[in-house]
């Protein structure tokens, strides 16, 4: 009716497992699909990785499709590259880098809930606002990024195992541990709405301060598939990041997926494989480390 094409995304059951999936799509009736392949740390508590990229190949062009922390890996990027006309990417980051709220009442900033990694706070922006610019830039083709608006205010999935990890960079939060489920993280969401040009330019932009809304913007699109003419951008975040957001903290939460995904619809779902059985051991590791380290300070 309205001759446009639509994306969104949605938690998809799909046979025995959860996806975040990406839809397009077009005025036919026409669908895309794409799976997100990196969940930021505690999203792996609601579903799991995908592992395909998808190039929709509609009317308008080659479109392909991104979700959120994908963003922030750079090999996602250079698998487009080449192959795509335009990308469209959708995103919800709320900031992990907000405000604490403890059971004895105390708010604490992230800062201090893990000082070594105060250095980190403003990965999130950088993530989607420097990063995708230049990733697009370095494409050479116009992006999309949606986002959402307002505050988020959230238990910790599996608390207790969040609570021992940051203990290991702050052990006194392990006095916290026997009442972890209590701990709330508050934050807002990240500023990322906007329509990039292919030169990595902003052309429309919306803020969370603005509410809810719309990015409004006429792009151009090339009349040849572009192909990098320069070395890929780096990261503008350090590993520390990575190693929190796609090792650490998904391997605190795969049991909170798996043991919700079996309740719901039985012990079938979600099955054991090598890699969860890797998360598994490192999260055994990682609660033995913390809580030798608490000992150790307290002595």
């Amino acid at each position: 009716q309205h001759n446009i094409h639509l994306a969104g995304s949605l938690m998809l059951l799909d046979e025995d497992e959860v996806y975040n999936a990406l839809l397009l799509c077009d005025p036919h009736g026409r669908v895309w699909r794409y799976d997100k392949q990196y969940p930021w740390g505690w999203e792996r508590g609601y579903f799991r990785d995908g592992n395909r990229i998808t190039v929709a190949k509609t009317e308008l062009g080659d479109i392909g499709l991104m979700v959120c922390w994908d963003t922030a890996h750079r090999d996602l990027w250079a698998r487009y590259a080449g192959r795509v006309d335009l990308m469209v990417i959708a995103s919800c980051p709320p900031n992990p880098a907000g405000r604490y709220r403890l059971p004895d009442g105390r708010i604490l900033p992230y800062a201090e809930m893990v000082p070594p990694l105060a250095s980190h706070e403003t990965d999130g922006e950088k993530v989607f606002g420097d990063m995708i610019n230049e990733q697009t830039a370095w494409l050479g083709v116009p992006a999309v990024n949606s986002v959402g608006t307002g505050q988020v205010r959230t238990a910790l999935p599996n608390a207790a195992g969040t609570v021992l990890s940051m203990a290991a960079l702050n052990p006194s939060l392990l006095r916290y541990l026997p009442r972890a489920n209590q701990i709330e993280l508050e934050t807002d969401l990240i500023d990322a709405c906007k329509v990039v040009a292919a030169t990595g330019k902003p052309l429309a932009q919306r803020s969370q301060a603005e509410g809810e809304g719309y990015a409004l913007a006429t792009v151009t699109l090339a009349q040849e598939k572009p192909h990098p003419t320069m070395p890929q951008p780096p990261s503008p975040i350090g590993r520390p990041a990575y190693w929190l957001s796609d090792v650490l903290l998904p391997a605190l939460t795969i049991p909170t997926y798996r043991q919700g995904l079996r309740r719901a619809h039985g012990a079938h779902m979600a099955p054991l494989d090598s890699s969860t059985s890797r998360w598994a051991v490192l999260l055994g590791l990682l609660g033995l480390g913390a809580y030798l380290l608490g000992r150790g300070r307290r002595r």
